[in-house]
């Protein structure tokens, strides 16, 4: 007969495999195609294991136990939003399946777990590629404005300025840096883009290949220069001869979903640096002041810092609580050091 640990641990089991196959059932409802197959699939998995779970149970697991309060969580999130990051999330539950140590779950569901850690990964990665680009630019420039905005108001504040003083030193900060980040991003995702267009194959060269010497088939090099050894190359170029079109292996031709369009990013960057600058303000145009303002502007920035550090982490699959308190570290270590030399240089040109 099971104790009372082993049957508490089997409910557990049980209510955890219940509200995971509603998550994928939820899931399927809002997916068509192969996301859908692949959610019924899954849920159907869950489905088997709660009947080896109910069978080990007997009449101890009626009535059916309730669902953990981040399953529920989980649930509700699948069902009035994406699913990228209820993916995320699910991905981080399906790691951390209990089976592979436990010997009354069967070496079946646990390497049904296995496998479904693998394809909630794969569905996540996808959903990370979709949201690169302009979403990374909107994240990291909020980022940004948070943690230079507190620091520059820290540093006005350290000094012992006017709270006035203050509030134009972060509306100015936050024009500033939000028109900087929107340059520096429309350069840099304008220069990507530039330089992987430069990579993609000339359709003009085509046209050499009926010209070209047969015998010493210069065509060759062109493969040689693309990474394929001296038989494979001569290969591809005798191919290539014959029916006049090259076989080339692409370069990593540019991916404009993924890397973003330079306005796009441009103005997400100006946006989001401008949101997340304006936070720390917010106590100084309330009219707040001295302390007060200070203490209001660190709790208001603290917050958005673990935001999104919280948001990263979900997105790169890391542990969500370390990596948003380690933002909350910079964002405020950086505000520490900018009211400590603000303090120090009042203290020297306003006395």
């Amino acid at each position: 007969m099971p104790d009372k640990a082993q049957i508490r641990r089997w409910r557990r089991y049980l209510a955890d495999e219940i509200a995971e196959e509603k998550l994928y059932r939820t899931l399927a409802e809002r997916a068509d195609g192969t996301y859908h197959d692949i959610f019924c699939g899954l849920a159907e998995a869950e489905s088997r294991h709660q009947a080896h779970w109910v069978e080990l149970l007997g009449d101890k697991a009626q009535p059916l136990p309730e669902p953990s309060l981040g399953s529920r969580v989980l649930s509700w999130l699948a069902k009035h939003f994406g699913m990228l990051f209820v993916l995320m999330l699910a991905q981080r539950a399906e790691k951390r399946s209990p089976y592979d140590g436990d010997v009354d779950a069967s070496r079946t569901m646990a390497a049904d777990e296995e496998v479904h850690a693998e394809v909630i990964s794969e569905l996540a990665q996808s959903g990370r590629e979709q949201l690169a680009g302009n979403f990374r630019a909107a994240v990291f420039g909020a980022n940004d404005g948070i943690v230079s905005n507190t620091a520059l108001i820290m540093g006005f504040a350290g000094t012992g300025v006017a709270a006035a003083t203050v509030t134009w030193s972060g509306v100015a900060g936050l024009i500033a840096g939000a028109v900087s980040m929107a340059a520096g991003e429309y350069v840099s995702v304008k220069s990507q883009n530039e330089l992987l267009s430069s990579s993609k194959d000339s359709t003009t060269r085509e046209h050499a290949i009926r010209s070209l010497n047969v015998d010493a088939n210069e065509l060759a090099l062109i493969y040689r220069a693309r990474g394929f050894d001296e038989h494979d190359a001569m290969d591809a170029a005798n191919k290539a001869l014959k029916d006049s079109t090259l076989h080339l292996p692409s370069y990593a031709e540019a991916d404009y979903t993924e890397i973003g369009k330079p306005l796009g990013a441009a103005s997400s960057s100006f946006a989001f640096f401008a949101i997340g600058a304006i936070l720390p303000i917010i106590p100084f145009l309330f009219g707040a002041s001295g302390i007060a303002a200070i203490i209001w502007a660190l709790v208001i920035s603290g917050v958005a810092l673990m935001l999104t550090g919280s948001i990263v982490a979900l997105l790169s699959g890391k542990p969500i609580i370390p990596r948003a308190l380690r933002q909350l570290a910079i964002g405020w270590g950086a505000a520490g050091v900018a009211y400590v030399i603000g303090a120090s240089l009042g203290g020297v040109f306003l006395s």
